[in-house]
């Protein structure tokens, strides 16, 4: 455990925790993505904007090597299993106050990071948690739904109360997420039943399109709108909602993602907000970069995600 700097008043202390998990899909390597993202200084560059940062190491997550695939679900036992101690642990940091920063891994990761947070908040009487998924992926498959079976396809589905029993449970009993307290950025790939779903169910989305209409500043400002009600929102930031040219690094790239100068500004909208109480990095895979570059990228946005500016002065 490692423990940067004295903070600064008014700044909460910001837990790191790494998930290191590539069960999710097929492709190999997005379980260094922690160490990717450590390697290009998360952790000190988040002490150098005047955080107290702890990092708690990773979570254990054992490889695909030694793991049985299952019948059903491709390594379901084990993706509960780690998502529940995910969850527990989680569960602390928010009942105590932390700001917990996750490093992933696959964005199967976040049924156990936003589960913990919303039973943590939920300990300490704060309220519903809401949850802004930044992704070119909707993730709202379930076991019935998805063409693949991956798990880190239907994440957002399962935080909802939709999959398989063993996910859904992940957490408690009651789902970590009500689907109009959830926000989508940057859609643009999205499975015909899946889609169907998200409408049935009412997650407000706003796609590549809206994007590429009304600009990235309008549609950040509508997106969090849609959630100022709540307590908490946690933010989810999955590397492929940016365009490959700049993010290479990715298992699942689609062209025609945010810009290198889109994905800034929405970082520095979403912390003008003051919405974001926790947030995961997810599906960094160095085995698919080019000189750690989608690494470095991701803790760009971190940091200005939590509070780096060109100058001191608030984005409007």
């Amino acid at each position: 455990m490692l423990i940067v700097g004295a903070g600064r008043p008014g700044k909460p202390k910001v837990e790191v925790i790494g998930v290191p998990m590539d069960l999710g899909q097929d492709r190999r390597g997005v379980d260094m993505g922690p160490s990717a993202l450590r390697y290009a200084r998360a952790t000190a560059c988040l002490e150098e904007l005047g955080y107290e940062v702890n990092d708690r190491g990773n979570v254990q997550v054992p490889i695909p090597e030694v793991v049985e695939r299952g019948g059903g679900l491709p390594h379901l036992d084990v993706i509960r299993s780690t998502c529940q101690r995910t969850a527990e642990e989680t569960s602390e940091v928010v009942a105590g106050g932390g700001f917990p920063v996750f490093l992933g891994g696959d964005h199967s990761i976040s049924i156990g990071t936003i589960s913990g947070v919303a039973s943590g908040a939920a300990s300490g009487a704060a309220g519903r948690t809401g949850a802004i998924w930044v992704d070119a992926h909707a993730d709202f498959n379930t076991p019935e739904t998805s063409p693949s079976g991956n798990v880190h396809g239907m994440p957002l589905a399962t935080l909802t109360g939709r999959g398989h029993p063993d996910l859904t449970a992940v957490g408690g009993p009651e789902p970590a997420l009500r689907p109009e307290d959830i926000v989508i950025i940057g859609l643009r790939s999205v499975d015909p039943v899946e889609r169907e779903a998200l409408l049935e169910a009412g997650v407000k989305v706003f796609t590549m399109s809206d994007i590429d209409a009304h600009g990235i500043h309008d549609t950040v400002r509508r997106a969090a709108g849609e959630l100022s009600h709540l307590d908490r929102v946690h933010l989810s930031f999955d590397l492929d909602v940016m365009d490959p040219d700049v993010a290479p690094g990715v298992g699942t790239p689609v062209r025609g993602g945010l810009t290198y100068r889109e994905a800034h500004l929405l970082a520095e909208q979403l912390h003008a907000s003051a919405l974001i109480t926790s947030l995961d990095i997810v599906e960094v895979n160095p085995m698919l970069d080019v000189k750690n570059g989608t690494a470095e990228l991701a803790v760009e946005l971190l940091e200005s995600f939590m509070g780096r500016r060109i100058l001191s002065l608030p984005v409007r």
